[in-house]
């Protein structure tokens, strides 16, 4: 049964292919084993069309094919996901796309979300840390302590990273003030710093 949903979805998404948006992809570095260039809004539709199905998502995510992995994602049942499953859905994020399509469509609705947010800050991938500041910007329901405690976890480890500085910026945003002030004042300075520290200023005027 697996296997014809998966032939189904596959058939589905050759019918959605862009080639001008798969070389765009492959320019910017999101290249997967497999890749038809769909949209993210055609795959979104793909994935309301089937529903949540989280053994079907289980199934889908260790393609290595993009639209399939993203469309596992988004039909995944966030109830589902416990702190034990977090190194297979850190298994699939290769890329910032995943990352950020991870977040969104999943890992900001897990129950486990600040168990996330400290395991992958204090890991050692940052596309790990920068989807897990974001999966807990979307979900708002993260202690501002354990934000806080995140974030410099985060910017300290990588100390030079485009991707964990809008991902503590994104999350930094829904702190309070003063959390924010002590956040700036006690986060090493470096070149992650920086950035997040030039994002805040730029968003608050």
């Amino acid at each position: 049964m697996l296997e014809q949903k998966k032939r189904l979805l596959l058939y589905r998404l050759r019918k959605e292919m862009n080639g001008a948006a798969l070389d765009t992809m492959r320019y910017f570095g999101a290249d997967y084993g497999r890749n038809y260039g769909v949209q993210i809004y055609a795959i979104r539709n793909l994935a309301r069309e089937i529903g949540t199905d989280h053994d079907l998502a289980v199934s889908f995510y260790t393609e290595n094919i993009r639209e399939v992995r993203l469309v596992a994602l988004w039909i995944a049942d966030a109830e589902r996901v416990e702190v034990a499953d977090f190194p297979f859905w850190a298994e699939g994020i290769i890329n910032s796309e995943v990352a950020e399509q991870a977040s969104h469509a999943l890992l900001s609705r897990i129950e486990s979300i600040s168990e996330l947010l400290s395991s992958w800050c204090s890991s050692d991938n940052a596309l790990l840390a920068y989807c897990a500041l974001l999966s807990a910007a979307r979900n708002g329901g993260v202690a501002h302590e354990t934000a806080v405690k995140a974030i410099s976890q985060a910017v300290a480890t990588f100390s030079d990273n485009r991707l964990v500085a809008q991902g503590a910026t994104a999350l930094a945003m829904q702190l309070s003030d003063e959390a924010v002030k002590n956040l700036l004042q006690t986060i090493p300075d470096n070149p992650t710093t920086q950035l997040l520290r030039e994002e805040i200023a730029w968003r608050v005027e």
